[in-house]
Parts: structure tokens; C-alpha cells; sequence
């Protein structure tokens, strides 16, 4: 499992991999919408593993 920040520097070196190659706007928007949603999965991952580090903090201290 890699590190957050680690994933999210691939996300973005893949992202301007894109962003370098598009030749046209709709190229563009999709390498955006790509990039977005990366984004919010891994977003969504990251908060749910910190959600869990919380509860099992939470159950030690009761």
C-alpha cells in the first residue's frame, strides 16, 4: 500500500502526461474528467482508512 501523498503524485504525473499530449479540447475535458474522478476514489479511500485508525483509537481509550 503506498502512501497518500505518493498516489496522488502519480495521479498528477498522469494528469500532465495528458495534459502535454491532448491535441483538442474534448481530450482536455477527458483527461480531466479522468484525473477528477482518481481524485475523489482516492479521496474517499484515504478518509475512510483515517475513519477506521479513529474508531479503533476510540475502542482502546474505552
Amino acid at each position: 500500500m503506498a502512501s497518500y501523498t505518493a498516489e496522488v503524485n502519480a495521479i498528477h504525473k498522469k494528469f500532465n502526461n495528458a495534459v502535454k499530449k491532448a491535441k483538442t479540447k474534448k481530450s482536455l475535458n477527458k483527461a480531466y474528467s479522468v484525473h477528477k474522478k482518481a481524485h475523489e476514489r482516492l479521496l474517499k479511500k484515504h478518509l475512510r482508512e483515517e475513519t477506521a485508525m479513529i474508531n479503533r483509537a476510540k475502542k482502546k481509550l474505552e
